[in-house]
């Protein structure tokens, strides 16, 4: 992968407005501080708000790279303004960006597809007017533990496990403090998994991670709190579910239409073997994060992934571009 860019404008774009407004600082600043040690001469560091994304278009950037989590970042919504302004960009594009993003929609598109996912059903919140008759439905049609998850939310926010009958009602008012659908998922007690992925047409599989959590589930503070998670690479699986895995993952990430990089995160059933449960679109670039974990096994520094990176935001094909 050869680098022409070392002159080029790079804006940084980081913060944003979405519940992972930390964290993406957090990858943002980890970005910025590697390509200055590359060497990049003109990069700038921009701290997205809902008032000063025009500056990113006056700012006449060669590429931004997108170091947002979240919405307003990684659903859309501003790799729509930068195709329109014709700037590239870092990451999948719009549609597989808005796809992704909303859990429900990722869902359906897999389960049309045949890729194997979780049993599911989506509910808004003006549907749910008796929350004992809900609890009762929930129970006869998923059985307990069962899953509910906002679906347009990141880093395991607005995501509850449910154990008991009783722990419906306030799971609700959890996942509906962040938006008014709730996905509700089977539970499944197996192995997690996640296969990062880059490129654009021809994709480069790292290796898949194994995560364990000693909180009941990968959180947003196992994430991101050292010492709650752990980061098995390669994942301890037997061959065969491994390239199951690899082989499911590169099929989400084309029929997603994914560019750049993109997390396939997977639970490996015992009976039914690795079923996807998302994509993350831009993953985490943390010192805590997946990906970056995942390169730096295969001797891939911080600095040289963030630098394949840009470059496959360089030369991704955009239909506005």
């Amino acid at each position: 992968m050869t680098n022409t860019y070392k002159d080029k404008k790079i804006l940084v774009v980081c913060g944003g407005f979405s519940s992972e407004r930390e964290i993406s600082l957090k990858s943002g600043n980890a970005i910025y501080e590697a390509l200055k040690q590359l060497g990049y001469k003109d990069i700038h560091l921009f701290d997205l708000t809902r008032e000063n994304a025009k500056e990113i278009l006056e700012a006449h950037p060669d590429l931004v790279f997108i170091g947002l989590h979240g919405k307003g970042g990684e659903d859309g919504a501003i790799q729509g303004l930068l195709e329109y302004s014709g700037i590239p960009y870092t990451g999948p594009g719009i549609c597989s960006s808005a796809i992704c993003m909303d859990k429900t929609i990722t869902k359906r598109v897999l389960s049309d597809a045949g890729l194997p996912t979780p049993k599911f059903e989506v509910y808004h919140k003006t549907e749910i007017t008796d929350s004992d008759r809900f609890a009762n439905h929930i129970v006869e049609k998923f059985g307990l533990p069962v899953v509910f998850k906002s679906p347009c939310q990141g880093s395991s926010l607005g995501i509850v496990i449910i154990n008991e009958k009783a722990a419906i009602a306030p799971a609700l008012e959890e996942v509906f403090k962040y938006d008014d659908e709730l996905l509700a998922e089977e539970y499944i007690n197996g192995i997690e998994v996640t296969l990062p992925i880059l490129g654009n047409e021809d994709q480069m599989l790292l290796p898949i991670i194994e995560i364990s959590s000693e909180r009941e589930f990968y959180d947003y503070q196992a994430k991101y709190t050292g010492g709650l998670s752990h980061h098995i690479i390669p994942a301890c699986i037997d061959k065969g579910t491994y390239l199951q895995v690899e082989e499911l993952g590169k099929q989400a990430y084309r029929l997603l239409h994914c560019q750049g990089l993109s997390n396939v995160d997977f639970i490996i059933d015992p009976f039914r073997g690795p079923m996807i449960i998302e994509i993350n679109t831009l993953p985490g670039m943390t010192g805590m994060s997946l990906l970056p974990d995942a390169a730096r096994y295969m001797g891939i520094s911080f600095e040289e992934l963030v630098e394949r990176i840009l470059i496959l935001g360089f030369e991704a094909k955009r239909s506005l571009v």
